[in-house]
C-alpha cells in the first residue's frame, strides 16, 4: 500500500505542468494555517474520547486500565498504522496488554468491537451523502464502479468469496468443534475464544449510552476538524455542507486505500471538491496541506506517546511501591 501511494503521488505530479505547480505553490502559500491548526485541536479531543471509550469495552470483562495508558496506547497504534496498515490495532493491544498486564487476545476482541461500530458510522455517513448528493456525485461514483467491474467479473469476485467462506467454515470447525489435541491448534484455540470474548464486551457493557456518545463524539470531532480547514482557502471557504460531507466520507476510504492515506487522499479530495467548483489544483493543495497537518500530528503525538509510557509506568510502579508498609 506504501508503494502504491508513493505511484499515485508520482502519477500525478509527472504530469503536472509548470504552470500547474506554480498554482499549487501558490496555494500553500495563501493558506491560513491557523484554520489548519485549529483543526487539530478537535482532532486531538477526538483521541483522547476514543481513548476513554475503550474503557467501556474493558469493564465487561474485569479490566480496568489506566487513563494514560489507554491514551498512549491509541496514539501509538496511529504511528504504527502509518507504517503498516492495520497493524496499529495490534500494536495498540500489545501495548496496553504489557503495561496493563493484560490479556491480549481478549484487548484486541474490544478493539474488533470499536471498529466495526465506527465502520457502522461511515457505512451510515456514506449512505447518507450518496442520497442528498446523488445528482453532483452520481456519475463520479458510477464511473468508479464500472472501472471495478471492467477489471473484476461477477463469477471472479464471487468465486473469491465462495473459496474464503469455505476455508473459514473449515477453519473453525477444525478450531472449535473437533476434538484434537494438538497444543498448538489448542493455543490458537485459546486465542480466539478470547478474542470472541473481546467482541461480545460492546453487548454486555453496561454504560452502552456512554459508549454510543463517545462514538458520536468521536465522529462530530472528526467532522469538525475536516470543516474548520476548508475556511484556510478563500477557494474552499465557499463550498457547501453537502460538499464538505462528501469530501469527509471519500476521505475516509482513502485511508484505508494507502498508509494513512499518502498520496491517495489528496487525489481523492481533489476529484470531489471539483464536483464543487473547485480548481484541481487548488483541491490538491488544500488535500495535501489537511493529510500533512494531521499526518505530522499523528507522528508527533505517537513518537512522544511511544517515549512517556515506560516513563509514565516506571514512575506509577515506584509510586505504588513506596505506598506498601514496611
Amino acid at each position: 500500500s506504501l508503494g502504491l501511494g508513493i505511484f499515485l503521488i508520482w502519477w500525478y505530479y509527472t504530469g503536472l505542468s509548470e504552470e500547474d505547480l506554480t498554482e499549487i505553490l501558490n496555494a500553500f502559500s495563501n493558506t491560513n494555517y491557523a484554520w489548519i491548526l485549529f483543526s487539530l485541536v478537535f482532532a486531538v479531543l477526538s483521541h483522547f474520547s476514543r481513548a476513554w471509550r475503550w474503557k467501556y469495552t474493558l469493564e465487561p470483562l474485569g479490566l480496568k486500565p489506566r487513563f494514560w495508558n489507554s491514551f498512549f496506547s491509541v496514539m501509538i497504534a496511529y504511528l504504527v498504522n502509518l507504517a503498516v496498515p492495520r497493524l496499529g490495532e495490534v500494536s495498540r493491544c500489545g501495548v496496553m496488554s504489557r503495561y496493563e498486564e493484560m490479556p491480549f487476545q481478549k484487548l484486541l476482541g474490544t478493539v474488533i468491537a470499536e471498529r466495526f461500530t465506527d465502520f457502522i458510522i461511515l457505512m451510515t455517513l456514506t449512505g447518507f451523502v450518496v442520497i442528498i448528493q446523488f445528482e453532483i456525485i452520481g456519475d463520479f461514483l458510477m464511473d468508479g464502479m464500472s472501472g471495478l467491474a471492467d477489471k473484476f467479473s461477477g463469477v471472479f469476485v464471487a468465486s473469491i468469496l465462495g473459496i474464503l467462506g469455505i476455508a473459514g467454515i473449515a477453519f473453525f470447525y477444525l478450531l472449535f468443534k473437533a476434538n484434537v489435541s494438538n497444543p498448538f491448534i489448542l493455543k490458537v484455540r485459546n486465542f480466539f475464544r478470547g478474542l470472541y470474548d473481546g467482541i461480545l464486551s460492546i453487548i454486555k457493557m453496561e454504560q452502552k449510552w456512554a459508549f454510543l456518545g463517545h462514538t458520536l463524539f468521536i465522529w462530530v470531532m472528526y467532522l469538525t476538524m475536516f470543516y474548520v480547514c476548508f475556511f484556510a482557502l478563500p477557494q474552499t471557504a465557499e463550498v457547501p455542507y453537502g460538499g464538505v460531507l462528501t469530501a469527509f466520507v471519500m476521505g475516509g476510504f482513502a485511508i484505508v486505500f494507502t498508509n494513512g492515506g499518502i498520496g491517495a487522499y489528496p487525489l481523492i479530495i481533489m476529484a470531489v471538491l471539483s464536483l464543487y467548483g473547485v480548481e484541481s489544483n487548488i483541491g490538491s493543495a488544500f488535500g495535501w496541506v489537511v493529510w500533512t497537518a494531521q499526518t505530522v500530528m499523528l507522528i508527533s503525538l505517537g513518537a512522544i506517546s511511544f517515549l512517556l509510557i515506560p516513563i509514565y509506568n516506571n514512575f506509577q510502579n515506584k509510586r505504588k511501591a513506596d505506598a506498601l508498609p514496611g
